[in-house]
Order: structure tokens, then sequence, then C-alpha cells
């Protein structure tokens, strides 16, 4: 496997857009790393930049120290996974695998030793000698990683892999995603639009807008320290909820944006915040609350509890003070929690 280098690489398209700017990133050799973001934000263009599809305007792309910025992608000894599988129609599962070895003019017993090994670990045997008409959304993402697999690649990049299964089967590739990188110690570079997957796969998640890097740390240091309003409010289900000073009852002043996650809003007795329930979306387990707090000139608040109220209930909130997020006027996140900053009850 390899380590990925990213130096000063930006891409200009003819047409005058910065699809990606100046980044500078670096991929442990074995790492899982995960590029997340909204559509556009220039992130399929950066793997695609790491894999040799697109040249950089400027900058420098390394594999393992080697500078590989001119290499075409056929020498980089990359493997990309597409959104689409692209499999070919005619060829049986098993042609569809080995047919990157055979191109490439490998010998026929270690192209049968790879397929074993690599149908093995992806129990695709009973599947080998289908076509993929003959088969599911999720075999077909199985046999696209491992005709990628068997080229026993320096690393592999993945361009949202798992958007065109159903929910039930992407948590289940995402199991085996994680199973698979743990047992090769691949290095493996994946792109996504939904944080969840992002934080649930990558060992660090790289949080992109606007072809930039906002924030590049692990999972839960991302949701727990978002480095700007941008990445508090893109990572988290239910968004994280901003509320923009002046705020006299919560003592925010101008000029400051106070962030609290919808997990840290209560719903008791006691509560200092009063609120009037807008809208219920139960989810089985919990469920999310949509309020309208009596503070200010009237703010709106995302809450997730466990006992749901109704519509129109008058309740009490509590905020847990010591997990409210504080970002300055240039939106960047300012050190210290609410307990630092005021002494409003909890």
């Amino acid at each position: 496997m390899a380590a990925v280098a990213l130096r000063g690489v930006e891409k200009r398209h003819s047409n005058g857009h910065l699809a990606v700017a100046g980044i500078d990133l670096d991929v442990a050799d074995g790492e899982f790393l995960v590029l997340v973001g909204p559509s556009g934000c220039g992130k399929s263009t950066l793997l695609r930049l790491i894999a040799g599809l697109e040249t950089p305007t400027a900058g420098r792309v390394q594999l393992d120290g080697a500078d590989v910025t001119d290499v075409p992608p056929q020498r980089r000894d990359l493997a990309m996974v597409f959104q689409s599988y692209a499999l070919y129609p005619h060829m049986t599962v098993r042609q569809n695998l080995g047919y990157g070895l055979r191109v490439r003019g490998v010998e026929p017993a270690t192209i049968a030793e790879r397929l074993r090994n690599v149908a093995e670990s992806l129990e695709l045997e009973p599947l080998l000698d289908r076509k993929p008409a003959q088969l599911s959304g999720g075999q077909r993402q199985r046999v696209a990683l491992g005709r990628a697999m068997v080229r026993d690649p320096k690393a592999f990049l993945l361009d949202e892999p798992l958007s065109n299964l159903d929910p039930a089967l992407r948590l289940q590739a995402r199991t085996e995603l994680l199973h698979l990188h743990r047992r090769l110690g691949a290095t493996v570079v994946y792109v996504t639009h939904d944080q969840e997957e992002a934080m649930t796969l990558g060992g660090r998640v790289a949080v992109m807008r606007e072809g930039r890097i906002e924030q590049v740390d692990p999972p839960l240091q991302v949701y727990a320290s978002p480095v700007n309003t941008f990445v508090a409010r893109f990572i988290g289900v239910p968004p994280m909820n901003l509320l923009a000073g002046p705020i006299a009852e919560l003592q925010i002043p101008a000029g400051m944006t106070a962030g609290i996650r919808p997990h840290d809003i209560g719903i008791v007795p006691d509560g200092s915040i009063a609120a009037t329930v807008d809208v219920i979306e139960p989810r089985g387990y919990d469920t999310i609350v949509h309020l309208r707090a009596a503070i200010g000139s009237g703010v709106s608040l995302v809450a997730v509890v466990a006992d749901a109220p109704a519509v129109g209930d008058e309740v009490r909130l509590s905020i847990a003070g010591e997990r409210v997020h504080f970002f300055g006027a240039d939106d960047r996140r300012i050190e210290g929690g609410f307990a630092d900053r005021t002494s409003h009850p909890r």
C-alpha cells in the first residue's frame, strides 16, 4: 500500500471555475480517509486528481514520496471504484474480476489465485458464473470492489460507491467495507456527501467546501470540536442550532454565535427557557422536536428527546451548558464553552 500526499493542489477549469483551491493533504499508508461535503465542493475532482484522471492546474501529487503529477493513471497503480458499477454486461462475474489482469498480461495461474482469494473474501463464489443483469445492487457493488482488489493496488479511491444502494443494503455494505479495510490494511480515500457514512467509515474525515478543506480530524473530534459554523452545521443529524447574538437571556453578545447540538437540549419541568412545540418528527427510538423558544424576539430550536411532547405544548428547556460551542464574527470556533461565558442555569 502507499501514502498519498497533496501539495498546493489546485484545479481550475477552462471556464474559470476553481474546483480545487490549493489543497495540502497527507493520507498515511493504510489509512481510511473520507472526503465529505455538499455537492459541487470539489471532493470528486480531488479524487480524480489523485487518480491521474485530471491534471492539476498547480501543485503536486505524491505517492510514497514520489512525484506522480505527470504520471498517467495506468502507471500509478491505483484502483478506483465509481458510483456506477461500470461492469461489462456481456461478461460473467469471473470475467469482470479478471479482465484488468488479463489485459496487463498477468499469468493465468496468478489470475486464478487472485480471483479465488477475492471471491472468498467478498463471498462471491456462488456468483462467479452469473452476469451483472442477474445480480442485485449490493452484489454488483461487491464485484466492482473485487475487480479493484484483484489488482493489489497501492491505494483504493472510492467515489460514492454505495450511493445507489437502498438504506439497509448501504448499512451492510459499510460494515463489509470496514471489515475489508481491516483485513487488507489498505490505503483508502473515500468520497461521499453523506456525513453519517463519513462518520461511520473514516479513520479521519476531511470536510470540504467550495474546493477547500475546512477541517481534517477523526470523526468524533470533528463532531465535538468543529472549527467553524459550516462544519458545525454540516456534521451532525439534525444539524447544530446556531444562535446569533445578541441574545440577552443567554448572555450571547453581538458578533458571537452560540452553537447547540439538538441532543444537548432537554425538555424538563424546571427548565429555564420557555418554548412552544411547533413540529414533531418521531423516529421510533427518539423524537426530533422543532420549538419556538421565548428568548430574544423568538428563536427556532431543534431538540432530540426520548419522550415526545405534543404539537402546541408549552414546555421548559434546559441546555447542557458545557457542551455549547461559540463562534466569532469570522465564523471560527472560540475555545471555551457556555459555562465559561454565562451564569445561565442549565
